[in-house]
């Protein structure tokens, strides 16, 4: 072969020398918003170690994490108790109806089916008026508040933190300034969509009694049940012969082992999804989880981390995906729930109907609380009205709310958009139009296009705990279909 034939040395390495940084200038922009936004990893890292580079091009996590799990123990005789009582059917009213009716072990604790609200009360047959959220890790919920927690906010009332935030300039939500938005006097916490209660033990009052749920009627007629329940020696063994003689101190002792149950067993808050064996370097994510991480993380995107964060704590706690802060996010109303019939109903979250306290802080109006991400591939039923049935139907809202709404919200007698049509007129200016993508405008491209909304959700996929050894004796009774106290 002729020397004029092949390309010389000189121009050789020079073509694979372009090679090279074209690689890595592929490599980086696939990166880059990791690079940004996400803190464990400095930049100098990331420039001086190309295998990092290559490393997170390949799915892997440059930067393997130890996370601090909660510890696993046998649980105590009042979480046994608690389990007994979670899967009981004749405490509800129509004797049909227990905790796990509505939060099933095989649905993350959330709801069974699709509908938007379950059905319950005396004949089960009442329909509720929110979408039932998953009873899973809120080990970590922090109690209601107003504003940023610390030494000083904890010495004011709630109605002096109110007054505070009057006028306080809202904080665009971005990925990389989560930090500085929680310095925002905004509420936070709570349990609940409207955040009304602060305990577990409050938590498991609320449906005990309510009308439309178990519907179990007095402390009396409680007490009765569980005077005559297979587990009535369990109650005389722990808490005394006497326990029986005082029908809302045994209720109370009940909503108590009932807290302990979802406080001890490791099935409400396993974090063993494949996101979380990722960050420890033991799991990889595939070309479409991997770019859904990025647009999960980039501003200009999905944004989704700005307000379901998925860092871990510095102390190396596992991220709980949610920032525990309410939003106003203008969802179009649910015509299946029935109480939507009366056009002057409106669910407003923070103001009501169920919470009593904030019904004159208009300002609030329309506000809920934001959900853990966890799991969220294992529902069928999202927003507090349930409205949607998809994760893709989701992001579309996310997408085309502001760029198209016409696609989110239905049109009135004269053909107009009825955008946040689930709100009264006076409270729509609540609704989120600065946090990206919602600081769009209509006839604006949307943030995402159908590929990135694909890949977004196949990265929520990896969000889902797996099955594993460590799930609780009451959770594989439950998964077998032979639980004890299923009665």
């Amino acid at each position: 072969m002729f020397r004029h034939d092949r390309p010389s040395r000189r121009l050789r390495r020079t073509l694979g020398v372009a090679a090279v940084f074209a690689l890595l200038a592929g490599a980086y922009a696939l990166i880059e918003p990791v690079v940004a936004f996400y803190p464990l990893i400095p930049l100098a890292a990331w420039l001086h170690h190309p295998a990092d580079t290559w490393r997170l091009a390949h799915g892997e996590n440059p930067h393997p994490i130890r996370l601090m799990r909660p510890p696993v123990a046998p649980l105590s005789a009042m979480a046994r108790l608690g389990r007994d009582l979670f899967y009981d059917r004749t405490l509800s009213g129509s004797g049909r109806m227990s905790c796990a009716s509505c939060h099933s072990p095989q649905h993350a604790f959330g709801p069974p089916g699709n509908a938007a609200v379950m059905l319950g009360g005396p004949d089960g047959q009442s329909p509720g008026y929110r979408a039932v959220p998953s009873l899973m890790y809120l080990e970590r919920q922090p109690p209601f508040s107003v504003g940023p927690d610390n030494a000083v906010n904890e010495t004011l009332t709630l109605r002096q933190k109110i007054v505070r935030s009057v006028g306080a300039p809202r904080l665009t939500k971005t990925a990389g300034d989560t930090a500085g938005t929680a310095h925002n006097l905004v509420p936070q916490g709570g349990l609940f969509w409207d955040g009304r209660v602060n305990t577990l033990q409050q938590q498991a009052d609320g449906p005990l009694f309510n009308t439309f749920e178990m519907d179990a009627g007095s402390p009396q007629q409680v007490a009765a049940r569980l005077a005559v329940s297979p587990y009535a020696g369990d109650f005389r063994r722990l808490f005394g012969p006497g326990i029986f003689d005082n029908p809302n101190f045994l209720v109370s002792e009940a909503l108590l082992a009932l807290a302990r149950y979802q406080i001890e067993d490791p099935s409400f808050h396993p974090y063993r999804s494949r996101y979380d064996a990722w960050l420890a370097g033991k799991a990889r994510l595939d070309d479409a989880e991997l770019r859904g991480y990025l647009l999960f993380n980039d501003p200009a995107k999905g944004d989704c981390a700005a307000c379901h964060v998925d860092r871990p704590t510095p102390d190396g706690l596992p991220p709980l995906f949610t920032d525990h802060q309410y939003e106003a996010l203008g969802v179009p109303r649910n015509p299946a729930i029935p109480a939507n019939r009366n056009p002057h109903y409106y669910d407003l979250g923070l103001c009501g109907p169920f919470r009593k306290d904030l019904a004159r802080q208009h300002r609030y109006c329309g506000l809920f609380l934001t959900p853990t991400l966890r799991n969220v591939a294992t529902r069928h039923t999202f927003f507090h009205n349930g409205v949607y049935h998809t994760l893709m139907q989701v992001l579309a809202f996310y997408n085309f709310r502001d760029t198209d709404p016409e696609r989110i919200y239905p049109r009135d007698a004269q053909g107009r958009v009825e955008k946040f049509n689930d709100l009264p007129a006076a409270d729509r200016g609540n609704v989120d139009t600065v946090d990206p993508p919602l600081n769009r405008h209509a006839g604006e491209h949307p943030a995402l296009t159908r590929r990135d909304m694909q890949d977004i959700v196949a990265f929520l996929g990896t969000l889902t705990d797996r099955p594993d050894a460590q799930a609780s004796v009451g959770e594989k009774a439950n998964m077998s279909g032979h639980h004890k106290n299923e009665r």
